[in-house]
């Protein structure tokens, strides 16, 4: 009996030591030890895998008006390099004057008379290429080239300032696009501005959808007008591909007062030379005589680039200059050299060329063009 109690004494006395022992192990488990999760909550994740943003490049502020929150869509336009409606292109993108494999330079032109009118039967050999004050090394190709597709941008103000003429102005511009841009052939898009350039149209055949795209534009705000030159230029023209020779241009209307751009007028025109596009420009001042100072500035942008500006008399002129400017788009010459002496260093460099064995002839070209960087 007495051997039977002290059994069952030390069975309970075990049972009580291994409880204790198991109740001891448990924060020591709980102590020891893990390698980390590599995981993390959304917004921690958001946070880590989104790239730093760029020093370089300003900081987006919203206009007066309008939210934070819509500043990351509608971006307004900065000055310099990495400007207007977002990052600056790459130097092989913006510099396509120059084909870096054999440094042929392609310059479209016209020629007129000592009255005005188009010549448009002249061979290469009536020409001399002054390319940074000296003779082009060789001539590639020259042609005349009256049905070389064409890449057309109509920038229409919108602005305020032109509201009492507007709906004739749009009527102008569909009556131009209808009579200039052939179907399967040419191309056309339409911006309007304001304070901001607005696409209500981008590249197409269609004369129809351009002609809504001039039609849904509503006059309102102020007038930044380099932007939208600089804009259309960058992020319209540069940007399309295009595996054939194509003569770009642009028709600005307006009146030529800017009062928002971000960008100055001689970096609107750089950029226009750059994409090596032609500007012509139409005033909707109405004085006639140019002495507007708006006048003087498109004056100046299509002197600049290789075009011509018009200043109507009164609002049915309008018509006349875009008609006049069809008559233009199809009487011109292309020709393509190799520069003498040419270094790629991304230097501007000046274009001249001169018409022989006539008197009285006046060759009408851009300026120059900007080098391709090493």
């Amino acid at each position: 009996m007495k051997l039977r109690v002290i059994l069952l004494f030390l069975a309970a006395f075990a049972q009580l030591g291994l409880g204790v022992r198991a109740q001891d192990s448990e924060p020591q488990k709980a102590s020891s030890p893990t390698p980390p999760q590599a995981t993390a909550s959304p917004q921690q994740s958001a946070q880590q895998t989104q790239a730093p943003a760029d020093p370089t490049q300003p900081a987006a502020v919203p206009p007066a008006g309008q939210n934070s929150n819509d500043a990351g869509q509608k971006q307004q336009p900065k000055a310099g390099a990495g400007s207007i409606l977002g990052p600056a292109p790459s130097d092989d993108d913006s510099l396509t004057t120059i084909r870096s494999t054999v440094n042929e330079v392609n310059v479209v032109f016209t020629v007129t008379d000592k009255h005005g009118r188009y010549v448009k039967d002249l061979k290469k050999d009536n020409f001399k290429v002054v390319d940074d004050r000296k003779p082009a090394a060789e001539i590639r190709s020259f042609h005349a080239e009256t049905n070389l597709p064409l890449e057309v941008g109509l920038l229409i103000d919108a602005s305020n300032s032109v509201r009492d003429r507007f709906k004739f102005e749009q009527q102008a511009a569909v009556e131009f696009l209808n009579q200039t841009i052939r179907p399967k052939y040419d191309q056309a898009f339409v911006v309007g501005f304001d304070v901001t350039p607005e696409v209500t149209q981008d590249f197409t055949d269609n004369t129809e959808l351009l002609s809504v795209g001039v039609r849904s534009l509503r006059p309102g705000g102020g007038t930044a007008m380099y932007d939208a030159l600089y804009f259309a230029c960058r992020d319209k023209l540069m940007k399309t591909p295009h595996n054939a020779p194509m003569r770009r241009a642009i028709i600005l209307l307006s009146d030529g007062d800017d009062n928002q751009s971000h960008v100055t007028r001689e970096e609107a025109i750089e950029m226009a030379q750059r994409a090596e596009v032609i500007v012509y420009t139409i005033s909707t001042n109405l004085t006639g005589e140019g002495g507007h100072h708006g006048d003087k500035v498109l004056e100046r942008i299509a002197d600049a680039t290789g075009g011509r500006a018009y200043v109507p008399f009164q609002i049915t002129e309008v018509a006349n200059a875009f008609a006049a400017i069809q008559e233009e788009l199809r009487s011109q010459y292309a020709i393509s050299y190799k520069p003498a002496d040419f270094a790629a260093d991304g230097h501007y460099r000046s274009v001249e060329i001169l018409a022989l064995g006539q008197k009285g002839l006046r060759v009408r070209s851009r300026r120059g063009y900007f080098a391709p960087t090493p």
